[in-house]
């Protein structure tokens, strides 16, 4: 089996940090996890490893590969994460990731959404192993660039609607891994493809960690990720006792300084104030203004930095009520600071 942080080739980033990068992650985020949030994300937590949207694999391949694929140095390392059922096309689409400098090229065998279902891939993958080890497959044969081997790995359910078995989940599992992927981010809920919107499936569905434990147990020479209703420091530091890393969802985009105090516990460093957090984002801000990036398109991700903080609803509002004119700039934010120091002063 392939080792799934291999960083002894060209191109890499940091050996350590690479490896690292895999006890805490950041979930990919359908319409969130944009270049935008992602660079918000990586200056929150340094260490952290970051995953793109899910992007069809036919889209790279035919699309608008710098809109699509694009992303800032600082944000690595980075995870492309494909969408897609037909080998041959997550091929194209792996190498052409592995091209533009991705450190891991993720499959999608997790989204429930209808959309996904009626393009045979997501979360109804988990009933077809043998499709999904034939990607994978694919996908590790032609992820190598220049002598640079990028890791190919699968973000999974523990099964769909009311299949209960962990062994068919370990099932689809060993027929993954001996395909060339030796690295599962399980979200460790079932996935109901009919009945339950995409919210209700990341909330009904009962939590079973104890699956994603077990098969870390049975299966050492995996790495093993566990997703969902992970929040807070205490709930990623009981999973570590059991598993190689933790991603967080939309904790981190809700209540994103609580992102900021993982990455301290976890690898140390400072706290660093709220304010002087966003401030240090500037130079990025200003940089994508001048490129003719939109502030609103930037701001959107930020709304939630002073979340359940005194001053935090005058930091979103002067904010959501003057991103979208044209020609704002950095003193927006700015007086959202000011604001919310004013409401925090006030209390």
């Amino acid at each position: 089996m392939p080792d799934p942080l291999d960083t002894s080739a060209p191109g890499r980033p940091d050996p350590g940090r690479y490896a690292a990068s895999l006890r805490l992650s950041v979930a990919p985020m359908m319409d969130w996890t944009d270049r935008e949030c992602r660079v918000f994300h990586r200056l929150l937590a340094p260490h952290a490893r970051l995953y793109t949207e899910m992007v069809h694999a036919n889209a790279v391949v035919l699309g608008d590969r710098a809109r699509l694929l694009g992303f800032d140095p600082v944000e690595r390392p980075l995870a492309l994460q494909l969408g897609g059922s037909e080998p041959a096309v997550l091929a194209q689409a792996a190498r052409i990731g592995a091209e533009w400098g991705y450190d891991e090229i993720n499959l999608n065998c997790g989204c429930p959404s209808d959309r996904v279902q009626a393009g045979r891939f997501g979360a109804c993958l988990m009933r077809e192993p043998a499709l999904v080890a034939d990607c994978v497959a694919a996908m590790a044969a032609a992820a190598t660039v220049g002598g640079r081997r990028v890791p190919v790995t699968v973000k999974c359910r523990l099964g769909v609607d009311d299949e209960h078995d962990y062994d068919r989940f370990r099932g689809f599992v060993d027929a993954v891994a001996a395909a060339g992927c030796g690295a599962f981010v399980v979200h460790s809920r079932n996935a109901w493809l009919q009945g339950l919107s995409p919210k209700e499936n990341r909330e009904v569905p009962p939590l079973r960690y104890e699956w994603a434990w077990r098969l870390k147990r049975e299966r050492p020479d995996l790495l093993v990720l566990v997703n969902g209703g992970i929040a807070t420091l205490e709930q990623a530091q009981a999973q570590l006792q059991h598993a190689d890393g933790v991603m967080l969802g939309r904790a981190a985009y809700h209540d994103p300084y609580e992102l900021h105090r993982l990455d301290v516990a976890l690898y140390g460093g400072e706290l660093r104030e709220r304010g002087a957090l966003l401030r240090a984002l500037r130079p990025y801000v200003e940089r994508r203004l001048a490129e003719g990036v939109a502030l609103k398109h930037i701001t959107r991700h930020v709304l939630g930095l002073f979340h359940g903080r005194p001053g935090g609803r005058a930091f979103r509002q002067v904010l959501s009520e003057g991103a979208h004119r044209d020609g704002t700039g950095w003193e927006l934010v700015e007086r959202a600071l000011a604001a919310t120091e004013a409401s925090r002063a006030a209390a």
